[in-house]
């Protein structure tokens, strides 16, 4: 307790909830020693800011925010060979965790977890949700010796996953066993690489589903984002069922939808509520269009 962990000013991040880095290594009892500036931090600055007393050096992904123009970061590569020579240990905060190379599947690059641990980071964290489409938690991967270090932390008892939440990841880590299946069995990976005419297509079928109903519906070509820490500028092509109530507004529907006996949420645009068909299942087509049927007052 009370070591010094350096991190350059650029990545200190901040998440859903104010969930901030800066508030959680203050919480752990850590020092944290900011380095660089927003936009720039050079190799020299973690040097220089080395010590005797440093116990980490810190490198997180930015993984919900881009700065872009005059920028230059410090590589994981060169921080593990400053680190070492110093013997001090490297954590690297990848946010979201990717297990594929997601440019594969048509997507923009995100670190892969894998890339971090052979440029010789000590510890990995990442999310066992979010693009890897796991139970919301938190994973950590790390050398034997920091494993072992952590695990005797009497928090670790506190906070250690329950058996539900080990065998949900084990059900999602075991679809990765078969890479060239995952646009088939895993529901992200698949919402995300889906030709955007079968989303569109979809689409109509909602539409179609809907019938006569007291609202202008339409398909729309629409965009999504991926959201929950990754690529966070980067737009997925799709199509949505628009709906313009007659006899409510778009925020009281939307309310009805949400509210129904089947959930459905979409979004609310200039009074238009909208549903991007390509987070529909095919086996819920008929569920939704009962949904926005009973919120717009039609039975049946």
């Amino acid at each position: 307790m009370g070591k010094e962990a350096v991190v350059s000013r650029g990545q200190l991040v901040e998440i859903g909830g104010s969930f901030r880095i800066p508030d959680i290594m203050e919480r752990s009892g850590a020092r944290m020693v900011e380095v660089g500036t927003t936009n720039r931090t050079h190799r020299a600055d973690f040097e220089d800011a080395v010590t005797d007393q440093t116990g980490l050096l810190l490198s997180v992904h930015p993984s919900n925010y881009e700065v872009v123009g005059f920028t230059a970061e410090v590589g994981l590569a060169d921080l593990v060979e400053i680190a070492h020579a110093r013997g001090v240990a490297v954590l690297h905060d990848l946010g979201a965790g990717c297990l594929i190379d997601t440019r594969t599947l048509g997507l923009g690059y995100e670190p892969l977890v894998s890339d971090s641990v052979e440029a010789g980071a000590d510890l990995v964290t990442f999310s066992g949700d979010k693009i890897l489409g796991g139970p919301q938690c938190g994973i950590l991967v790390g050398t034997r010796d920091h494993i072992a270090a952590i695990r005797k932390n009497p928090l670790m008892r506190a906070l250690r996953c329950d058996k539900l939440t080990y065998a949900a990841l084990e059900a999602t880590l075991m679809l990765y066993l078969e890479p060239d299946r995952l646009s088939e069995r895993h529901p992200v990976i698949r919402m995300l690489t889906e030709p955007v005419d079968q989303v569109r297509e979809r689409a109509s079928k909602v539409l179609e589903a809907v019938g006569q109903v007291p609202a202008k519906v339409e398909v729309v070509d629409s965009s999504g984002q991926v959201g929950s820490g990754a690529f966070p500028v980067e737009k997925v092509a799709s199509a949505a069922v628009r709906i313009v109530p007659e006899q409510v507004s778009a925020d009281a529907f939307s309310r009805r939808l949400r509210k129904g006996e089947s959930p459905v949420i979409g979004y609310t645009r200039e009074d238009t509520v909208h549903l991007d068909a390509r987070t529909i299942l095919d086996d819920e087509v008929a569920a939704v269009a009962l949904a926005v049927r009973t919120a717009l007052g039609v039975e049946g």
